[in-house]
This record gives C-alpha cells, structure tokens and sequence, in this order.
C-alpha cells in the first residue's frame, strides 16, 4: 500500500508541474516565446558544462547571485595580480588590463590586451569552479575515509561487525580488491591497490557531487579533459616505471617472425603506439561519457523553453515529458557515475597487470 501511495502521490505531483506550466505558458506565452527564439541551446549547454571563474549559485529577479574566486594573473609587465572575479562582472567588463575573453581561441579565458591590441594569456593560477570542486570532493573525501579508519582503530572486526556507510565502504573496497585488482595484478596486487582504490573513489564522489545541481555540486569535473588526462598520465606513469623487463622486451623485440622486426620493425612501431593509445582510451571514455550525460540533462530541460512558441497544450506535454526522461537519466546517471569510475579502475589494473608480465620461465 505504501508503494502504491507513493506512485500516486507522484503522478499527482507531476500534473501539477504540468498545470502550473500551462498556467503560466498562458500568462506569459508572448514574453517567454520571444526569450525562447533567443535561446541558443548549444551555447547555453557548452556554458553550463564548461569551467569558469565564478560559482553560478541562482538568478532572482535577473540578478545572479555566484560565488566569487580569486584571480591570481601574472601580467605582461611581470607583475603578480591578486583580485576577485567579481570585478569581471560576469565577463561584462575588465579589470587592471585584463579581461574574459568573450570569442576566439581563448573564450572563456582570462587574457590582457598588449600593446599591438592582440588578447594574449597572462600565466594565470586562478582558482575556477572545477579547482574548488576539485579541493572540496578531495576534502570530502579524506573524511569519509578517515572516518571508516577511525572505526576499524577503535572496534576489533572480530567484536563487532561494521554498519551502515562502514559497511558499504567495506563491500566496495573488498569487491574491487577480489574482483579486480588482485585477478588482473597478480601477486603485486598490494603494491598498487592504494593508487587503484583512491583513483576509484576520486572519480565515484566527483561523479556524484557533479550530478547536484545546486551548490557545492554542479561542477562538471570529470567531464573535463583536463582532468581525466591527469588521472591517464598516472596510469601511464605507473605502467611505464614500473614495468617488468619482460614487458619491455615484448614492445621493442616481440616473439614474432624476424622480418617484421628487421629491417623494417612493424611490430615494436606498433607496440609503442600502443603505449599511449592505452592511456588515450583511459581519458576520452571517461570524459565523453560524463559530458554526455551532463549535455542530454540539460538538452531535456531545455525543451520546456523551447516548445513555448509552440503553444500551452504542446508545452505542457513537452514539459511533463522533459521532467520524466530528465529524472529518468538522472538515474542512470547515477548508474554511470558508479560504472566509469568502476571501468576506469578495472582498465588501469589490467593495463598494470600487462606490464607485470614474466618470461615463460619464471616461477611463481
């Protein structure tokens, strides 16, 4: 009975967003249809998934209320500038020489006009969004895991079983380490589970925090490039320097026919290009898919806007069918904030295996 309460409960909730939309379609229909055939869907999603120097909080009465971060700029003159990003105004203006550049290569950015009137970068340490994103998860996390550790300092395992998010920490880390580190490493498995572990956490709680959409989440942190190409670089670092002399061997003398060593080495060429497509793959599907599903979520809302023009009747559909596949990606995107940092672990661990590879003679 409880569930069936419940479902009515929300099919009585959705009608009345539904109503309310059409209520106020009708009321404002001319007004919002003009705001809807100035809307560039595209920009208006490449800027909400994009980093800026500013934490967008909410628009009351077309006033923006945002969170301001400091700008650290070194200028052309060689002097360090220290100042907040609300002198910028949004970008609507400029401040000590500098300014967001509105187009071009570096839009977005923070660039200084020199003497020829170009827009070059200033070396800029700037904290933006995803940088105190990036501060407040790692925080977070360091917490949580604490915390977990501080329960297995003070109860003995054999005493007392762990509860609750102990217990669900618990389940991850010993279904990673039994699934996937120790199968795929081997006998090292220790040696790299703490990199392995942390990497898989790092990407679940930005995944997580990034689906928030109001504050302190809402930063599209791992849809980053920039972000997910640090993480592959690690697992390059670590596959490349700790790698086995037989995995050396294997990419520039393979056990193949000799003439596809010598004269011409197809197979060493190959083994090396190999070498950065991994890390390569590493970056791009982590990356692609949280932006994905960051750009389809907010493609969906914007079609309530869209289909005002259209009339109160198909914007009203329009918009009881946005909210259900917005909430309906939602959860899968829950889903896939588990997945990818779960496939990103799994292909480090295998990549990390493969580079602990012994000849056939070694023994266990």
């Amino acid at each position: 009975m409880n569930v069936f309460f419940k479902k009515i409960f929300f099919s009585l909730f959705l009608f009345l967003i539904a109503g309310m939309g059409s209520i106020f379609a009708q009321d404002n229909h001319q007004s919002m249809a003009q705001k809807a055939e100035q809307m560039d869907v595209t920009e208006l999603i490449l800027e909400h998934v994009s980093d800026a120097y500013w934490w967008h909080i909410i628009t009351i009465n077309k006033k923006d209320i945002a969170i301001s971060l400091p700008i650290i700029v070194r200028g052309s003159d060689g002097k360090w500038h220290l100042f907040s990003s609300s002198h910028f105004e949004y970008g609507h203006a400029d401040y000590l020489g500098f300014s967001i550049a509105a187009e071009g290569k570096y839009k977005g950015k923070i660039v200084e006009t020199n003497t020829d009137g170009e827009e070059i970068r200033p070396l800029d340490f700037s904290l933006t969004k995803n940088a105190v994103s990036l501060l407040f998860t790692s925080t977070l996390l360091i917490i949580l895991v604490l915390s977990c550790a501080r329960w297995y300092k003070r109860y003995k395992v054999e005493e007392s079983s762990p509860k609750g998010f102990v217990a669900a920490m618990e389940l991850l880390i010993t279904t990673l380490l039994d699934n996937v580190i120790k199968p795929c490493i081997g006998k090292n498995y220790a040696r790299y589970a703490p990199y392995l572990l942390t990497v898989f956490f790092f990407i679940f709680i930005n995944n997580l925090i990034g689906l928030i959409p109001i504050f302190p989440g809402g930063a599209n942190v791992t849809g980053n490039i920039a972000f997910t190409g640090v993480l592959a670089v690690f697992t390059f670092v670590i596959v490349n320097i700790f790698g086995t002399k037989e995995y050396w061997k294997e990419i520039f003398w393979p056990n193949v026919p000799w003439w596809l060593k010598i004269p011409a080495p197809i197979m060493p060429a190959i083994e090396v290009v190999g070498m950065f497509t991994k890390p390569f793959a590493l970056m791009i599907r982590l990356f692609a898919n949280i932006l994905a599903g960051h750009a389809i979520v907010l493609g969906l809302t914007c079609m309530i806007f869209i289909t005002v023009s259209m009339g109160a009747a198909m914007n009203s559909a329009m918009s009881v069918l946005s909210v259900l596949m917005t909430i309906f990606i939602d959860v899968v995107e829950l889903l896939v904030a588990f997945i990818q940092a779960y496939v990103f672990t799994l292909l480090s661990a295998v990549f990390i295996g493969l580079s602990q590879v012994k000849g056939h003679h070694a023994k266990d």
